[in-house]
């Protein structure tokens, strides 16, 4: 038995209609998931859903800053394909802004979608009706920028540390449901709408700078998909409250 396997599970991926979530979805797909693509664009996740291997898989538009259409979103992707094995929580806002511009709605606006609306997929989804009985995987996207400090970045790092640390009680509280919770920080990954959006807010030296301080070089989606594949798969099953680092070695120094 190949232990890295999706055959048979179904996976619900936020943030699927670009960046590292449209990448998972793909390559869990690849893998043999099924999976539901949430995301707000419907446009963009009928691109994602065209490039998914094998077949069942649903697309759900919604914003879900919008916390109170998590449970029809669940209810819906069980419906529709079966219980849950995994959840990916992939959408994310980011914002370099200075501290004098860090308005208490900028930070509600960050933690609306990175935080609370995790926290709701992934209290809804534990629940019996709508989760498979054993092996399954719950993973938080958040960033290395969750472990260590940038100028520009307080709403951001405040909110992508609060998945960090939320993924230990997490993992503790659900276990007894076989429910495992992790999290994967990734540095600075090239070629996304997100990258792109910061890059160009940045002199061309700071742009440069990113670069070099990661010693691998900038990180691809896949190198966060096959992240994700392994915490889902069954290959990973003692593992559970951890974060997983990918950050092409920017954090070593």
């Amino acid at each position: 038995m190949n232990p890295f396997t999706l055959e048979h599970k179904h996976v619900l991926i936020t943030g699927a209609s670009s960046g590292i979530g449209r990448q998972c979805a793909i390559s869990c797909s690849q893998q043999g998931a099924t999976i539901t693509l949430v995301g707000r664009n419907m446009v963009r996740l009928e691109e994602t859903f065209h490039q998914l291997h094998g077949k069942n898989h649903h697309i759900i538009s919604e914003d879900i800053s919008n916390l109170e259409v998590i449970d029809e979103i669940v209810k819906e992707s069980v419906e529709k394909n079966g219980k849950l094995n995994g959840f990916i929580h992939a959408a994310g806002i980011e914002k370099t802004l200075p501290l004098r511009m860090h308005k208490p709605e900028i930070f509600k606006d960050i933690f609306e979608v990175n935080v609370l609306a995790a926290f709701e997929f992934v209290r809804i989804i534990s629940q019996k009706k709508y989760v498979c009985p054993d092996n399954n995987s719950f993973i938080f996207i958040s960033s290395i920028m969750g472990s260590v400090g940038n100028n520009g970045l307080v709403g951001y790092s405040a909110s992508k540390g609060a998945l960090i640390s939320s993924t230990k009680s997490l993992a503790l509280e659900l276990s007894k449901k076989q429910i495992r919770v992790n999290c994967i920080s990734p540095g600075h990954i090239g070629g996304t709408a997100m990258s792109h959006n910061k890059e160009d807010s940045l002199p061309l030296d700071a742009v440069n700078e990113i670069k070099r301080a990661h010693p691998l070089g900038l990180g691809e989606t896949e190198d966060i998909a096959n992240s994700a594949i392994f915490l889902l798969s069954s290959a990973s099953k003692w593992i559970t409250g951890t974060n997983l680092i990918v950050d092409g070695g920017y954090s070593a120094k």
